[in-house]
């Protein structure tokens, strides 16, 4: 059975630092694309990060610059570091692999 558990959201000023963690179970973590998704209040979920088992990465255009996506392939997790975060950061996290999530975490911004 997949598992997908998402932590480390919470509330932070804006430019402020969050690192999210997405502890996975089930899958062969090693060779798996794994992704972060973001749904903010009102919109549609969207991609903001991605990385192939390979460790090739990619990000939205909103992020790029500001997120890090990584993986501890040794522990089956995936982090989210974010950096300089914005009020438009404002979003449930969700950590996905093919086409599963986990049920998420909140992160807000705000003064």
């Amino acid at each position: 059975q997949v598992q997908l558990v998402e932590s480390g959201g919470g509330l932070v000023q804006p430019g402020g630092s969050l690192r999210l963690s997405c502890a996975a179970s089930g899958i062969n973590f090693s060779t798996a694309t794994m992704a972060w998704h973001r749904q903010a209040p009102g919109k549609q979920r969207e991609l903001v990060a991605v990385i192939t088992g390979g460790g090739t990465t990619d990000y939205a255009s909103s992020v790029k610059g500001r997120f890090t996506i990584s993986r501890d392939n040794a522990k089956n997790t995936v982090y989210l570091q974010m950096n300089s975060l914005k009020p438009e950061d404002t979003a449930v996290y969700y950590c996905n692999n093919r086409g599963r999530f986990g049920s998420g975490t909140q992160v807000t911004v705000s003064s």
